[in-house]
């Protein structure tokens, strides 16, 4: 099983830390990270890096006059590879219980002083910021890192991926910029998600 920690004394997000957009598309698994303190990734369709300093939650469809926004973060504090199974007992018979997931693990749940609304973007997938962009956003497009900073964005990333994982140092390369783009979740100016629970059951 791996495993990794950072130390949160400090849990007050700063305008660098490392965010993650994750998609919550129904009630039940925002629940499960206010109370139990973790939130699923499936391994088959995981971001590229797991090991960031916050995760912001994206409400889908499913959440009724609260759908379509981000209206809470938590601090991540690790991450583990599990089944869906050992995360979910209770569903013991579903078709990906035996597929590998990462379960991360969260601080408290907090609200934003203003939810971050999708406006007419409703199709997103994970999606990486900073603190600042989040601490500043309106809407989702606000998010979006622009395009002279993607760069420190991914440079940071990749070091988190070195430090965390024990990784050999990953060669620095100039990323052509549709490249660098998708690798943090932004395609042509969009966020794509498909409005189901497809890639998060």
């Amino acid at each position: 099983m791996l495993m990794w920690g950072l130390d949160k004394g400090d849990s007050e997000m700063h305008p660098t830390s490392l965010v993650l957009v994750a998609i919550v598309n129904n009630p039940r698994d925002l629940e499960i990270a206010r109370l139990l303190g973790w939130y699923r990734i499936p391994l088959r369709t995981a971001p590229k890096v797991i090991a960031v300093d916050y995760l912001a939650f994206y409400q889908t469809g499913a959440f009724g006059d609260e759908k379509w926004c981000i209206q809470y973060t938590a601090p991540v504090h690790g991450h583990e590879l599990t089944t869906r199974a050992e995360l979910l007992k209770t569903e013991l018979d579903h078709p990906h219980a035996k597929e590998e997931y990462y379960k991360v693990q969260l601080g408290p749940l907090e609200r934003l002083p203003r939810s971050i609304l999708a406006e007419s973007w409703r199709r997103i997938t994970f999606l990486y910021t900073t603190g600042d962009y989040l601490l500043k956003a309106t809407t989702i497009n606000d998010l979006i890192v622009q395009s002279e900073e993607r760069q420190l964005l991914w440079q940071a990333l990749r070091e988190r991926v070195v430090y965390n994982y024990g990784v050999q140092e990953i060669p620095e390369i100039n990323l052509p910029e549709e490249i660098l783009a998708a690798l943090l979740g932004i395609k042509e100016g969009e966020i794509f998600y498909k409005d189901d629970d497809e890639g998060l059951t």
